[in-house]
């Protein structure tokens, strides 16, 4: 059987691909290139550092891990980065902790939430209280969770969000976005950084992004999304085309849209990919 990965090693895989998405240019988020939103890339590099260790925590579960890495966060840079980061990220984690395969961990991972989990995740959603969450008729965050279990909190919140969905389809955009994405890009000879743009650009172009959503409505999410595909139609990333990114970039930030959740499913993408590679895994 596989062995599992020790916890210096996930939580070194994780910091990797959070500085490894700063480095890319995906506009309408904050990078290497330009700041945004209030947030500079410093701000990442700290969250990543102080939040490794609680994401990648030996045997811990998963609300535990998303609860202490957002309460690191906050005290270190005091605004919430990476709550959507954490979120996908802390399955993943506890699941390479795991014999067999990454897949086969990760479908336990889902599978074995209690209440814990709930209270835990909805104290760190709190905590962080990212733009634009509103009020839910059931199972609202801002109250003290009294579900059974996580999975039924991430039900309720699927249709409306795309990190909540990943909880109750095994994380599908990952493995039918993310993954062929990095892979056609590294086919296509392209190297880091410009292989993460490709991811963020897969997920930006392909579904309406759920921080958007939030913060403007559905129909200004998928708009922004059809925007984007036309827009980016024919770039060639081999070309390395920062101006006409950044010029993309800069029209998203006037008009206040942060595709926060393409970013963080960029993220997991690289973290889903390095764990498959340390353990000698292929999808």
């Amino acid at each position: 059987m596989r062995a599992g990965l020790p916890a210096a090693t996930v939580a070194d895989l994780y910091r990797a691909a959070c500085l490894a998405e700063l480095d890319a240019l995906k506009p309408g988020n904050v990078h290497a290139y330009a700041s945004g939103h209030r947030m500079v890339t410093a701000d990442f590099v700290t969250s990543a550092d102080v939040s490794a260790p609680l994401l990648a925590a030996p045997g811990a579960r998963v609300g535990a891990r998303v609860r202490g890495g957002v309460e690191a966060t906050i005290a270190a840079v005091g605004q919430n980065t990476n709550l959507g980061i954490l979120l996908l990220c802390a399955p993943l984690a506890r699941a390479a902790e795991a014999g067999g395969t990454l897949a086969e961990g990760l479908s336990t991972v889902l599978s074995e939430f209690d209440a814990s989990d709930a209270a835990d995740v909805f104290a760190a959603i709190r905590r962080a209280n990212p733009g634009g969450l509103g009020k839910a008729a059931r199972h609202d965050v801002t109250e003290t969770a009294s579900v059974p279990s996580l999975s039924e909190a991430m039900a309720e919140a699927a249709p409306r969000d795309r990190i909540a969905r990943a909880y109750t389809d095994g994380f599908r955009d990952l493995f039918a976005i993310g993954l062929p994405a990095l892979a056609m890009a590294r086919g296509r000879g392209l190297v880091a950084p410009w292989t993460t743009t490709a991811v963020h650009l897969a997920y930006l172009t392909t579904v309406p992004d759920s921080h958007i959503a939030r913060k403007h409505g559905a129909e200004r999410a998928e708009a922004v999304r059809a925007e984007a595909a036309t827009r980016l139609a024919g770039l060639d990333l081999a070309e390395q085309p920062v101006a006409a990114l950044l010029d993309y970039d800069s029209a998203l930030k006037a008009d206040g849209l942060n595709p926060g959740t393409s970013a963080d499913f960029t993220v997991a993408t690289l973290f889903l990919d390095a764990l498959l590679a340390a353990r000698d895994e292929r999808i």
